[in-house]
């Protein structure tokens, strides 16, 4: 499968759920970007911890925690 940036306007060929997009604006698209590189950060730095039931529950809020802000920059 091909894959396609998150910012980019051709997101929707690899989806197939999502039928429809709406097109972002350019700042959309750097706030998008912004809370994804500060959450791949935030779940490095938590993963460099170790590994526990803890450090996995901590990584997996991280995870949610960017998708529901990326939901909200691109509802």
């Amino acid at each position: 499968m091909s894959s396609v940036e998150s910012h980019s306007d051709a997101r929707t060929v690899n989806n197939t759920m999502r039928h429809a997009y709406r097109v972002l604006t350019d700042a959309e698209k750097a706030a998008m970007q912004e809370v994804k590189d500060m959450g791949l950060a935030f779940h490095d730095r938590i993963a460099a911890l170790g590994s526990s039931r803890e450090v996995s529950l901590a990584k997996t809020k991280v995870e949610e925690a960017v998708m529901w802000a990326v939901k909200s920059i691109t509802a």
